[in-house]
């Protein structure tokens, strides 16, 4: 609730990281690249819906999802272009320094 706060993900798959199993992972790290605070708010609070989920799985495409206000061009042309080493990059991170099993959740803080 506060303007003095940053989010950021990192992402840890207890999977084999594949396209069609990062469908939402590439959707937030794509809003995050591209998208303002207030569409980025909104589109992950879509993206974090269990029926969300079904769709992607179901085979609906992420263009379909995206909110109202959000640059439509630059998310898709970012989605598309995402690759998977970004997602991979990520999960040796959380599993080689900070030691997190695949899979596992963790929060993070770095404040004052």
């Amino acid at each position: 609730t506060s303007s003095h706060a940053r989010v950021g993900i990192l992402n840890n798959p207890s999977s084999k990281i594949k396209e069609d199993n990062t469908a939402i992972a590439r959707g937030i790290l794509t809003a995050f690249l591209t998208q303002n605070n207030s569409n980025l708010r909104s589109f992950l609070s879509k993206l974090s819906k269990e029926e969300t989920a079904k769709s992607l799985a179901a085979g609906t495409k992420i263009a379909k999802l995206l909110t109202p206000g959000m640059d439509d061009n630059t998310f898709e042309k970012k989605y598309n272009t995402l690759g998977l080493d970004l997602i991979k990059t990520h999960q040796m991170f959380c599993q080689e320094v900070l030691k997190l099993l695949p899979g596992q959740i963790a929060v993070i803080s770095n404040g004052r």
